[in-house]
């Protein structure tokens, strides 16, 4: 579908795109899963930085010099191979992205019940509280981007400078805590090692997810003001903006509080209520708790808006049902888009809780989205390594050591989002639950997948019988 056909304009500047990608690319719930891993964290970060961070730049950069048009991942499999290809990467990434709101909105739901202040509080491990805080906020960042990226765009942006304020607040808090108090978690040469545990490979999982949104851009290439120059150079400078958020962000938690006290719920919040009162700061619990909410719901209008254009470029649309395809009427926002995928993710989001904790339902969560995000990312980083074989073309961007480079990072890529999904599959120690957790990210995967291939085949039929219908007509 055309630009012009969503009745998109080009609104989004170097500064929008850049402040998209840090919130995007970069999330506090992620660095209170790494701090629940201790200082081994920090060496993690910048490894998953050069494993994932660094592939998904590059060949999204380099595919989308050669492609420029809306669409992204899709174009790009269906130019390396094939329609159906292109179907089901475009498809997964679309469903991939539904679980992830989910899991995000369990981390504000989390947070958001320190806005009273610290300590521990009632609804902790309420599941009505988790669902319901989940659902709500799901259903406020759709109705602002039923109103159009020109208004959505705030909250994404608000996300942006709150994540900032957050990171900012959780470094001075650390800074302090160390020359106050010392460093509560030791920070020596062994401790800063990575292991090679299976509880310590699990969370490196979790840290390819956390790099993801590089690639998300390339979807909204028809409403960026210059997308072949204004992408790489948003993306390089929130590039080391993000990388910063997530070491300092996990330095100041671990230098808090022992790491061995924090969870991936609660590990930001609960750094900031031990060193707020150890200071006779604790107004500052629900500042932060405020800060980390919308830095939340932040994101989660990122990615919807960004999730909801998929369908459009990646051709699912033509294959569902045509009120799917619908425009709003005023507001020229895929509106039915938006409603239909936020209803997926509400299913998602109850089927995560039934029959566990909210602990395990947050780690269902959270592996569901690893897996199946990867499953597209595969297939980008397998279309840069097809692609790096055609002739080349006028506007392709030159990097430095040419396609060698494009192919060798590629092929990183490839290694590392593969291990993330079998490590995914793999239930923490702590599972109460441990077959449920595996049946739920499997059967939940598979449904996913199932769904798409049934789309895609009906929808082929559907559309030749109305090829051959015209070609009786004529």
């Amino acid at each position: 579908m055309l630009d012009s056909d969503l009745g998109l304009k080009r609104s989004l500047g170097l500064g929008d795109v850049t402040l998209y990608f840090v919130t995007a690319c970069s999330s506090l719930q992620w660095i209170a899963t790494a701090a629940a891993a201790g200082p081994s964290a920090l060496t993690v970060w910048v490894i998953g930085a050069v494993t994932v961070f660094m592939p998904l730049s590059v060949c999204t950069v380099w595919m989308a010099s050669r492609h420029p048009e809306q669409g992204g991942m899709y174009v790009w499999a269906d130019r390396a191979f094939g329609p159906f290809t292109a179907f089901m990467s475009g498809w997964t990434y679309w469903t991939a992205n539904l679980p992830y709101f989910a899991g995000l909105l369990y981390f504000a739901a989390g947070s958001a019940l320190w806005i009273g202040g610290g300590g521990k509080h009632a609804l902790d491990a309420s599941p009505i509280w988790f669902v319901g805080f989940a659902l709500s906020a799901l259903a406020f960042a759709t109705v602002l981007n039923v109103f159009g990226l020109h208004i959505s765009k705030w909250i994404s942006n608000a996300g942006a400078w709150a994540r900032c304020a957050a990171t900012a607040l959780l470094i001075g808090l650390g800074i302090a805590a160390w020359l106050r108090f010392g460093t509560a978690t030791p920070l020596t040469a062994r401790s800063l090692r990575p292991g090679l545990t299976l509880e310590d490979l699990i969370f490196w999982a979790a840290i390819a997810f956390a790099f993801a949104g590089p690639e998300s851009a390339s979807f909204m290439g028809g409403e960026i003001r210059d997308p072949r120059r204004t992408v790489p150079r948003a993306l390089a400078m929130a590039a080391p903006l993000v990388l910063f958020i997530y070491m300092s962000g996990t330095l100041s938690v671990l230098v808090s509080i022992p790491y061995q006290q924090t969870n991936a719920l609660y590990g930001v919040m609960q750094a900031v209520d031990h060193v707020g009162g150890r200071l006779g700061a604790a107004w500052l619990v629900p500042l932060m708790a405020l800060l980390t909410v919308l830095t939340c719901l932040g994101s989660a209008g990122a990615w919807l808006g960004s999730v909801a254009r998929i369908p459009f470029v990646a051709g699912i649309d033509s294959l569902l049902p045509k009120a799917f395809g619908r425009l709003h009427p005023r507001y020229g926002s895929p509106a039915n888009a938006l409603i239909t995928q936020t209803a997926i993710a509400m299913v998602l989001t109850v089927m995560g809780q039934a029959g566990t904790t909210v602990k395990g339902a947050y780690e269902v969560l959270v592996n569901l989205m690893v897996i199946t995000q990867m499953i597209p990312f595969l297939v980008l980083f397998a279309s840069a390594i097809k692609l790096a074989g055609t002739p080349r073309v006028p506007e392709e961007l030159r990097l430095p050591g040419g396609r060698v480079t494009v192919v060798a990072t590629a092929a990183l890529g490839v290694l590392s989002t593969s291990g993330a999904i079998v490590l995914s599959l793999v239930p923490r120690a702590d599972d109460p639950h441990k077959l449920l957790s595996v049946a739920k990210v499997v059967g939940m995967t598979a449904l996913l997948l199932a769904g798409g291939l049934a789309i895609y085949v009906q929808g082929r039929r559907r559309q030749q019988r109305a090829w051959r219908a015209a070609a009786v007509r004529a």
